[in-house]
């Protein structure tokens, strides 16, 4: 498609994106964090407790996206992806800002709390929350998260939807993005049933952003926050997210994704067969 024909659509560039572009996608994303695995490997060092230096691949979807991005549609759609970095305008909806900013929050409270009265052995600690390094986080956060949701809800998830709906896109991307970061989380010495839980809560996450990103007009911003906000709950929790639990997050994320889908679902039900029984 020529440069002038690309157009900025509710979900991302009208480019021509098929299913090997998509693989080409993946796969050029996994090639350009390879870097980043070797050096972290080599170095052994870690940017936050449980973040290896590996966490710096952040910007690798973001650059594929938009390297596929200029090879599909040239300057002016790479250009148009960009853009969609600070896309807060499609929100039209402000009340969506609340589950964008609220569910990850709620879930990791409920966590806490089941840990902090289940009785055991060893207390969790209280959060030692501090307003300003816990603001500043959350804005390396943001920034890193933005570069994410550029590659995996710009450009992905769009194409992926055309061709399977939104709940198989969102179970495959969220497979994708889970796996991607087995590699850092291997180097943070996560034991195998740990990042089995955390897969879990991870593509159930991935389900909750993309309805809300299709409830938000596909605010690649939108999905941005919410990103940033898990990772920041993440660190909060006590102590440095040393006190994590995985299994609870993610079954209590996963009961969330599948209540949203059942009652989406329903709703969309509804809502034909309504069409269908008007004259």
């Amino acid at each position: 498609m020529p440069a002038a024909d690309a157009k900025d659509s509710p979900t991302g560039p009208d480019l021509p994106i098929g299913a090997r572009s998509l693989l080409a996608y993946f796969g050029l994303t996994f090639l350009l964090t390879a870097p980043f695995w070797v050096l972290s490997a080599v170095s052994g060092k870690q940017l936050l407790p449980g973040l290896p230096l590996a966490a710096l691949a952040v910007i690798c979807p973001a650059i594929a996206a938009l390297v596929l991005s200029w090879r599909f549609g040239g300057v002016t759609a790479a250009q148009a992806l960009l853009k969609r970095a600070l896309d807060f305008r499609r929100v039209r909806a402000k009340a969506w800002w609340l589950p964008i900013l609220l569910i990850s929050p709620a879930v990791s409270a409920a966590v806490f709390l089941i840990l902090r009265l289940g009785g055991s052995a060893v207390p969790v600690p209280v959060p030692q929350i501090s307003l300003l390094p816990t603001a500043a986080l959350f804005v390396v956060f943001l920034v890193c998260a933005i570069s994410e949701e550029l590659g995996w809800s710009g450009f992905a998830l769009g194409p992926l939807q055309a061709r399977l709906g939104a709940v198989p896109a969102g179970l495959i991307l969220g497979a994708v993005w889970a796996v991607w970061h087995y590699p850092a989380l291997l180097q943070a010495h996560r034991a195998a049933d740990w990042i089995a839980w955390w897969t879990l809560g991870t593509v159930a996450m991935r389900l909750i952003m993309v309805w809300l990103f299709n409830k938000t007009g596909g605010s690649v911003f939108g999905a941005a926050v919410f990103h940033a906000v898990s990772n920041l709950c993440w660190q909060m929790f006590p102590v440095q997210g040393s006190w994590f639990d995985p299994r609870l997050n993610g079954l209590l994320m996963g009961g969330l994704a599948l209540a949203t889908v059942l009652a989406t679902t329903a709703w969309t039900r509804r809502r034909q067969a309504r069409a269908t029984a008007r004259p």
